[in-house]
């Protein structure tokens, strides 16, 4: 029997400046996740608590926070899910470089989530898996927020980029 662990990938969530709360159409998708990883620019705790309902939440701090997320987050945290390390950072540099850094910032990872561009990314560069989810929120030129699902199946990584419906404000 294969071991297989459901992650939820989020990032740039930016509560309350764009909007009071994250979508129902984001959460849905972690309704059977066993954890939830933010990739930073919560702002405020509020995507945090709404977040935590869901599954336990592994998050670090982006550069647009608060003093509180500020004193509860660190900047970047290394965890193990499944046998898979997996590296969160909110920023990784340019795109040019994302491999270069990830490696740098975390030379035992096997997967490297970052956010701050707004920009989805899914990439598996020589073994490293480099996975943006976008932004949940804020789509910027994208076009649509979107959110990722990471899988670790007997410690091998896959993820999934999803597109959210546009929301009208």
């Amino acid at each position: 029997m294969p071991e297989i662990h459901r992650i939820g990938v989020i990032s740039d969530t930016h509560l309350p400046s764009h909007g009071a709360r994250i979508s129902d159409a984001a959460l849905r998708h972690f309704a059977d996740v066993e954890l939830i990883i933010h990739a930073g620019d919560h702002s405020s705790r509020a995507a945090l608590d709404q977040l935590s309902a869901y599954a336990p939440v592994t998050a670090v701090q982006g550069n647009v926070e608060d003093a509180e997320i500020i004193a509860l987050l660190p900047l970047k945290r290394e965890l193990v899910v499944g046998g898979c390390a997996i590296g969160v950072v909110h920023i990784l540099g340019d795109r040019a470089h994302y491999a270069r850094n990830a490696r740098r910032e975390f030379p035992d990872a096997r997967v490297v989530v970052f956010g701050h561009s707004h920009v989805p990314w899914l990439e598996d560069h020589d073994g490293l898996l480099l996975l943006n989810p976008g932004s949940a929120t804020d789509r910027r030129r994208q076009p649509h927020c979107s959110i990722a699902l990471l899988t670790i199946t007997n410690g091998q990584p896959s993820a999934e980029i999803i597109a959210l419906p546009l929301v009208q404000r």
